[in-house]
């Protein structure tokens, strides 16, 4: 397939749930679109920080996808869909391609099936999870996460344009782990589990331990695997968003 489509497909509002015609190109190692086409591109969407997913089951609509990329050290999320569903698996396969070929370039070293773990994949997970604060005083609160490679993300509600927080999953012989519960003195909450990473301990509860066990199994495979170049230039990139000496990558929302 070609690493060049361009064409119009409906994309979801960023703050609205309305859906409005865009003229998208992809091309080389980004995709463009445009809200006037003789204007510049409203947003440069990078292929090396891209992923692309179906997203029947959270828009309701079974010709749609989600688009994920970095854009200053935060991920955005942007969802396109299109009346005709050979369209939109057009545009799937194009961009697998694109990416194949640009991380050919970027990884000259790397091998073909670590190249091929880096394309375009459905989120290990998701789904709704309660989290609370550091502070023994915060509440728990209901957040949407989602579980993209070795990001941990987690919003208001599943169709937010932005995390409200990110989560970089490393290795677990570089301080990262999950277990069942939460440490003596915390505050309890249903199904709690808790996430340890070298900056801080999250607390996450599940609507169930069923759930609460997959959340932890899709947890654990992520640090149970190596770190690949491609991703630790993505730790890199998403680090950046916080200044200081301290290399945090998530808020306390």
């Amino acid at each position: 397939m070609s690493g060049f489509i361009e064409g119009f497909l409906m994309k979801r509002g960023k703050e609205d749930a309305r859906y409005h015609p865009r003229k998208f190109i992809l091309s080389e190692d980004n995709i463009r679109y445009f809200v006037k086409e003789k204007k510049d591109p409203k947003a440069v969407l990078k292929l090396c920080d891209l992923n692309v997913a179906f997203a029947p089951e959270k828009t309701k609509n079974p010709n749609t996808l989600q688009l994920t990329y970095l854009k200053n050290g935060i991920t955005r999320h942007i969802y396109v869909c299109h009346d005709d569903p050979q369209t939109i698996v057009n545009w799937y396969m194009a961009i697998r391609c694109t990416k194949l070929h640009r991380l050919q370039i970027a990884y000259p070293s790397a091998n073909e099936d670590e190249l091929l773990e880096q394309l375009t994949q459905d989120f290990a997970r998701e789904g709704w999870l309660w989290k609370t604060g550091p502070r023994p005083t915060d509440a728990y609160k209901k957040r949407w996460f989602t579980l993209d490679d070795r990001k941990l993300m987690y919003h208001e509600e599943p169709l937010d344009a932005h995390p409200k927080g990110e989560i970089f999953l490393g290795h677990m012989l570089e301080g990262y782990s999950v277990r069942i519960g939460v440490p003596i003195g915390t505050r309890d909450h249903d199904f709690t589990f808790t996430l340890t990473t070298p900056e801080r301990l999250f607390y996450l509860s599940a609507m169930s331990s069923f759930d609460r066990d997959l959340w932890i199994e899709a947890i654990q495979a992520v640090l149970n695997k190596p770190l690949t170049s491609y991703h630790r230039t993505l730790a890199t990139k998403l680090m950046r968003k916080r200044p200081g000496p301290s290399l945090h990558i998530f808020s306390t929302r």
